[in-house]
């Protein structure tokens, strides 16, 4: 049995390393994929390179109208390409764009080297950063499912020894069904599996609904783990590095004046994030999706921070999870050189906060706008329940701030706050809530 064919059968990673490699970086430019960063269009993916493990030696940038369609860059760009990769003594050509299967065959033929796309080396490095059985099983389905589309052109050096032709005939042929069909079978069973798993999720989560839940959510590398321990006084792992951890982290927060919330560090997302894993990672997202407040933090002092503001809106649609109630965090303001380009980001949102989760700058402030926007799911509640109701008693000196209790025949009358969500859980008891205006 072929690599490929072991990998779908035993889940093992059999593709995408770059891992102590020598890379060089092609970044292209397109009129509807212009470079984020103008000044170094190759800074993200840099980045995401080394995350992986992969030694940059050299970088390639283009701007084109449209892609080619045999190599997406033209022939002289391939060649010049080429003579980067031999005389860097290179492994590996990364690109920071999405190739279809056929071009990064035929530039793979053309090079003589490897050549991974942006969807690629992102899934590899989610594949080395997962360290439990959800994370590994969401990035296994993701590279399936990636990878699948492109198994037809990892088996035409067998269809060469016996004419195969237009569909790939022969022992190509062969090896390709056996391979899909081992892909196939390990899919939907990493889908029943993460199935399981998301059920699992699903109601941890949902036994949660009594508690007051933020989430941290942003771009990798924002800054979310650090700012996490600064809150909680917890030890997660904070590291200078995209993508350091892909788990979901909960702690409890406890906010002076207010009480106990459960503030959870959620993975970090990127532009153009791959669909398979925005897809195979809604299970891990799922404290974001039902969160009572959405803390989206922003690495203030990168050029970039406007650009990331919007992929990290673009990722919280796709999850569903737009319409949560959400304060804009500017993080890292201690690593802001220029004040005008915070200025500048405040003026385009007023209503953020600005912290630094290494020193403590703005915490408090963040700490009262916490506090203020989670308020505003209290009401004033008139609750009347019977004296020998033991349980709605008892839920309302654990959950409601109680101002006023009187009796009245055989019934006890509360006057009180509570928070909005827990209404139904009073009324669930049996006792009768008004809400005051």
């Amino acid at each position: 049995m072929t690599a490929i064919a072991k990998g779908f059968e035993t889940g093992h990673r059999t593709e995408f390393s770059v891992e102590a490699e020598k890379a060089v970086l092609v970044s292209v430019a397109l009129p509807g994929r212009p470079w984020v960063l103008e000044t170094d269009p190759c800074d993200e993916i840099r980045g995401l390179t080394e995350a992986a493990g992969a030694k940059v030696v050299a970088e390639l940038t283009q701007k084109r109208q449209e892609i080619h369609l045999a190599t997406y860059i033209g022939s002289g760009k391939v060649n010049e390409l080429k003579e980067l990769v031999e005389a860097s003594d290179a492994d590996v050509v990364v690109f920071d764009n999405d190739l279809y299967p056929a071009q990064g065959r035929n530039l793979e033929k053309a090079l003589g080297v490897k050549v991974l796309d942006r969807s690629e080396l992102i899934l590899d490095i989610f594949a080395t950063r997962a360290q439990t059985l959800e994370s590994r099983l969401q990035v296994e389905l993701a590279q399936l499912e990636y990878s699948l589309p492109r198994l037809k052109n990892m088996w035409t050096h067998l269809s060469r020894q016996k004419g195969g032709g237009i569909g790939l005939r022969g022992p190509g042929e062969t090896q390709l069904e056996e391979d899909r069909r081992l892909a196939g079978k390990r899919i939907g069973d990493l889908k029943e599996k993460i199935a399981e798993v998301q059920g699992r999720k699903e109601r941890e989560v949902k036994s949660r609904r009594e508690e007051f839940t933020v989430s941290l959510v942003g771009y990798t590398n924002a800054g979310k783990s650090q700012l996490m321990n600064t809150l909680t006084k917890a030890e997660v792992l904070v590291k200078n590095q995209m993508f350091s951890t892909l788990d979901t982290r909960t702690r409890q927060w406890h906010v002076k004046d207010f009480g106990k919330v459960l503030l959870s560090d959620t993975v970090g997302f990127i532009r153009e994030l791959p669909h398979h894993l925005v897809a195979s990672f809604k299970a891990t997202l799922e404290e974001a999706r039902q969160a009572k407040l959405l803390l989206h933090v922003v690495d203030a002092s990168n050029p970039q921070a406007e650009q990331q503001i919007l992929a990290v809106t673009a990722v919280l649609k796709e999850l569903e999870c737009d319409k949560n109630p959400t304060l804009l965090v500017l993080n890292k303001v201690d690593k802001v050189t220029d004040r005008s380009t915070l200025d500048v980001l405040l003026k385009h949102h007023p209503k953020a906060v600005t912290v630094s989760g290494l020193t403590g700058e703005g915490i408090d402030t963040l700490t009262d706008t916490v506090i203020e926007m989670l308020s505003r799911n209290f009401v004033d509640a008139e609750i009347v329940a019977a004296t020998s109701n033991g349980k709605a008693i008892a839920y309302l000196n654990a959950h409601a701030e109680i101002y006023r209790q009187e009796y009245r025949d055989d019934d006890v009358i509360f006057r009180c706050v509570l928070s909005k969500h827990l209404v139904h859980h009073v009324q669930a008891t049996g006792a009768k809530v008004t809400v005051l205006k």
